[in-house]
């Protein structure tokens, strides 16, 4: 049986690049956001994800896409499920205590990282296709 990990996560751009957030011990970076609790709506836990890891809200939510593929990090077979949204950010985002750093990519410098989340990267190149981002 496969397991599903539902997320909400925010493709967010500045300067033609997209956030990713990297979790404090993890090595690879991944859209900001996080599960989706039950009985939570992908756009709350949009809300309350990015409160909790960037230290902001956000304003003016859109559903970009859902993507699904492998989870990254996770056994085989557990899929990730992730609400993708386009918002934006009603402060300077700051890392919290859970995170380590946050960065700004173009689908290229993402992509060349040695440590790749498999659904931000499916986020990078739908947001290229869009032409938001480099």
């Amino acid at each position: 049986m496969t397991s599903v990990i539902r997320t909400a996560g925010l493709a967010y751009v500045r300067d033609r690049r997209m956030i990713q957030a990297r979790s404090a011990g993890k090595s690879a970076f991944y859209m900001a956001g996080g599960k989706i609790d039950p009985g939570e709506t992908p756009v709350d836990a949009l809300h309350r994800e990015i409160r909790e890891e960037l230290d902001t809200g956000v304003a003016d939510v859109e559903l970009l896409s859902v993507c699904r593929c492998q989870a990254w990090g996770h056994a085989p077979g557990t899929a990730l499920e992730l609400h993708c949204f386009r918002a934006e950010l009603l402060s300077e985002p700051a890392p919290t205590s859970e995170i380590a750093e946050i960065r700004f990519f173009t689908r290229d410098e993402y992509a060349a990282m040695p440590d790749v989340a498999p659904g931000s990267l499916m986020v990078f190149d739908r947001m290229k296709e869009l032409g938001l981002i480099d």
